[in-house]
This record gives C-alpha cells, sequence and structure tokens, in this order.
C-alpha cells in the first residue's frame, strides 16, 4: 500500500503557549488520527507537541514519540504511545525523517524553527521529496515566509523552493494537500 501512513509533527514544547495554539495542535492530532494516519513527533509530555500527541492518541490513532534521552530527564514520556529513545538531536531528526511521509510545522520555538529549516533544507537539496506545511493560527508563520521570499528575491535561493512548502490555517486543507503534493517513490 502506497501513499501518506505517517505524518511529523514538529511543534512547540511550552506549556505557557497561547490556548489557540494548544487547540491547533489537537485538532490537528484528532485529523490525523481520523485519517489512519500515524502521528510521529518529538516525544515528551510537554506543549503542543504533547497537546497533538494526546488528541491523536484519545481520538484512537496510533502515536510514535522520538526522543533523545536526555529530553526525556526534561520533558518526561509519553507512557501510552510507544515511543523510541535516541542519543541525540541528530538521531531524532533523522528518524523523524525516515519514519514519516510529510511533515506538519506548528507554532514553536527555535527547536521547531531548526526542525523545519534543516528538513526544507533536505528537500531542497533533493534529499526527500516529502511535503511540508506550515500549519498556524494568528500568521504566526507569515514572518518565516516572508523570509523565504526575501531569500528567492536576494537570489540566496531558488523560486522553486517556494514550491516546497505551503502555509495553512487548518487542519484538514493541510492534510489535503499532502495527498496532493505526495510523491510514491518507493
Amino acid at each position: 500500500m502506497s501513499g501518506i501512513k505517517s505524518v511529523c509533527v514538529y511543534c512547540g514544547s511550552s506549556n505557557d503557549a497561547d490556548p489557540a495554539y494548544i487547540e491547533l495542535a489537537q485538532e490537528l492530532g484528532r485529523a490525523i488520527a481520523k485519517r489512519g494516519w500515524r502521528l510521529v513527533y518529538g516525544g515528551g509530555t510537554v506543549g503542543l507537541m504533547f497537546a497533538a500527541a494526546e488528541a491523536a492518541h484519545k481520538a484512537g490513532g496510533e502515536v510514535l514519540g522520538i526522543i533523545p534521552q536526555f529530553l526525556q530527564r526534561i520533558e518526561g514520556n509519553y507512557d501510552d504511545v510507544p515511543h523510541i529513545v535516541v542519543e541525540t538531536m541528530h538521531e531524532r531528526k533523522k528518524m523523524l525523517l525516515d519514519e514519516s511521509e510529510a511533515f506538519v510545522v506548528l507554532p514553536g520555538g527555535i527547536g521547531t524553527l531548526e526542525e523545519a529549516v534543516e528538513t526544507l533544507s533536505w528537500a531542497k537539496l533533493s534529499l526527500h521529496a516529502k511535503p511540508m506545511g506550515f500549519l498556524s493560527k494568528n500568521e504566526y508563520w507569515t514572518p518565516f515566509f516572508e523570509c523565504l521570499e526575501k531569500m528567492v528575491e536576494h537570489k540566496f535561493a531558488p523560486e522553486s523552493m517556494l514550491d516546497l512548502v505551503f502555509k495553512s490555517d487548518d487542519p484538514e486543507y493541510t492534510l489535503d494537500e499532502f495527498l496532493n503534493r505526495f510523491v510514491d517513490v518507493g
């Protein structure tokens, strides 16, 4: 069977985030579960990532957490779902890529941005062809897309890079767009 089976969710780990972002993460988790797709995330029991994972699990969806050992002490384990413990952040990012057919980037901080930018960089370098959407409320990711456009405008990136990502404020639209953009290479 080909197609999307797992979606990686990059997002913030702050418990102090705006409740609108927590609700968005929960809505996304339920939408992924409803489609029978697995939610793959960075492990832990904090912030938007736990909100998405818990919502998917409670909706009957499959969830996989991938967490570096040192973060277990800080963020804990969501013991109700399977998780893989790795040694480094680099191992986690590689495994998140390998375990997923698409990527959603919810609001988050520097760690979320770093994961998203690396995944986008890998796509630009043709190391993968997996769709990537930035999902937000309150135009959270608008400045990031303005930055990408400026990179293209100033010739630091080709215009084709803009085709590798999209932004949305609706979880269902985001997941539908993954189906439109998915390329089965296997």
